[in-house]
């Protein structure tokens, strides 16, 4: 019986049935599940150079610039021409973190660790865009009061 009921709740939104009709909020829009909706316009990129507050210890840091056509792959890493140990006294960027440097192992490396080389996949550009859905995240240093020192005393 389980089963049947479970089955019908998720086929009916398929059906046309009552659920698929109600207007609820979604990322695909007023689109229905079965057709293409329009893509939205493309937002910019927060193109500040502004290092933006993190929001949890150990968050990678967003990429405050536009990265497109930036070659990051085995051949090339584009991130180290400007934040490698080497570039940034002319670059004046951050250089990538000592974690960056390290092996699975904690062994430190003398070059950028294989698996810390594919930037993107932990560090985003930034978009000037609205949320797509409500956020009720609330900050640590909210949550614990604005007056606490680093300590976490008044």
């Amino acid at each position: 019986m389980r089963a049947f009921a479970l089955a019908f709740a998720l086929a009916l939104p398929f059906s046309g049935g009552a659920l698929a009709q109600d207007s609820v909020a979604t990322l695909r829009g007023a689109a229905p599940l079965a057709e293409q909706g329009e893509a939205p316009s493309m937002t910019k990129i927060n193109n500040t150079d502004i290092r933006p507050p993190r929001n949890y210890p150990e968050q990678p840091p967003t990429i405050p610039h536009s990265i497109r056509d930036y070659q990051i792959d085995t051949s090339a890493n584009k991130c180290m021409s400007c934040h490698s140990r080497r570039a940034v006294e002319d670059s004046q960027a951050p250089m990538v973190s000592i974690t960056h440097f390290m092996s699975r192992d904690g062994q430190f490396l003398a070059t950028i660790s294989p698996r810390r080389y594919f930037c993107t996949q932990c560090h985003v550009p930034q978009h000037l865009a609205k949320p797509l859905v409500a956020n009720d995240f609330v900050d640590m240093d909210d949550l614990v009061g604005k007056g606490a020192d680093r300590r976490g005393r008044r």
